[in-house]
């Protein structure tokens, strides 16, 4: 077992258990005198009822966690199971290159794409190397310099958000950190050409909305998408980390809740227990919701979706901008 595999989360001890029970009675199967398949079918209903019962009642918290669970799949992972012949690009032909964002040129369903997205890794190697997902200026600068390959040659962009936030160091801010991230969602808005945002498990802040501006924004169905974590928001409201269950309520940064927000586009499902426990269905199903909008966006011209896509993020920020008015 890796370190990502021995994570329980408190609310999955009841199914835990019962997995291992149901391993350690097919590992007896061997034993021809024993015959206890029975005994393992009941032990695999009461699991998967047990399992439904509490992924269909997560709470905001609870989705959170699973959005953040290290086992859950990551950029990569979704790259290598999604995009074939992929080829990966560096640096932002500027200062150098940063890990924390991945991105380059592969084939989607057939389809030539630019990817780009947000790898927090999965051991503490990977973790230090990717920066856990937090990305610098030369991040943001890097991913504008793919869209711009994109548009000249004329290809969709594909970017899997997947991060707590940008990099707060000082060296992050020396070199412009906030004009990166303002100049990349401008890049987003202006190019011309399809761009597709996947939420895969942690939208933080600026760093995650600088590359998921886009033409349809999806969320994986446990994944959370915010202004600011849970914990910065209760640091800052209530002086308190005691309030981070309070706070993740208050932003309403689940995916069903953005949905009804119209924030984002769609919520892609998980498998029932979540993403990290069947990683292929979760491939299979962003796949086909991600062939499905991108038929759809190849059909239209280029100039008309830059339009769309502007006039869809002013009409967010001015539906917000009057409930603000309102409460006032």
């Amino acid at each position: 077992m890796t370190d990502t595999e021995n994570v329980i989360l408190d609310f999955e001890k009841t199914i835990i258990e019962f997995e291992e029970k149901i391993e350690h009675l097919k590992s007896l199967t061997d034993n021809k005198d024993l015959d206890i398949s029975k005994e393992i079918k009941k032990l695999e209903k009461h699991l998967n009822k047990q399992l439904e019962q509490v992924y269909r009642h997560l709470s905001p918290w609870q989705k959170a966690q699973i959005a953040r669970h290290p086992a859950r799949p990551h950029c990569l992972d979704y790259i290598k199971a999604l995009i074939s012949d992929f080829t990966l690009l560096c640096g932002d032909r500027c200062f150098g290159e940063d890990a924390a964002i991945v991105g380059g040129i592969g084939i989607f369903e057939d389809i030539p794409v630019v990817v780009i997205g947000q790898e927090k890794g999965k051991d503490l190697d990977s973790r230090i190397k990717y920066n856990f997902g937090m990305a610098k200026p030369e991040g943001y600068r890097k991913a504008q310099r793919l869209m711009d390959m994109a548009e000249k040659f004329k290809l969709p962009v594909l970017t899997f958000v997947d991060t707590a936030g940008a990099y707060p160091g000082i060296d992050a801010e020396a070199r412009g950190q906030a004009e990166a991230i303002a100049s990349s969602i401008e890049k987003c808005l202006r190019i011309k050409t399809p761009i597709i945002a996947t939420v895969i498990g942690e939208g933080g802040s600026g760093g995650a909305i600088a590359i998921a501006v886009a033409d349809k924004v999806l969320m994986l169905e446990h994944s959370i998408y915010s202004v600011i974590s849970p914990e910065g928001c209760a640091s800052i409201l209530w002086r308190s980390a005691d309030k981070t269950k309070e706070a993740t309520e208050a932003l309403h940064l689940t995916a069903q809740d953005l949905k009804k927000l119209g924030i984002i586009d769609e919520i892609v499902p998980e498998p029932m227990g979540g993403a990290h426990r069947e990683p292929e269905k979760a491939f299979e199903n962003l796949r086909q919701a991600l062939k499905t909008n991108l038929q759809t966006l190849i059909t239209v011209s280029y100039d008309k979706l830059k339009k769309q896509r502007t006039e869809k993020f002013m009409k967010i920020g001015s539906q917000f901008v009057q409930a603000t008015d309102i409460k006032k």
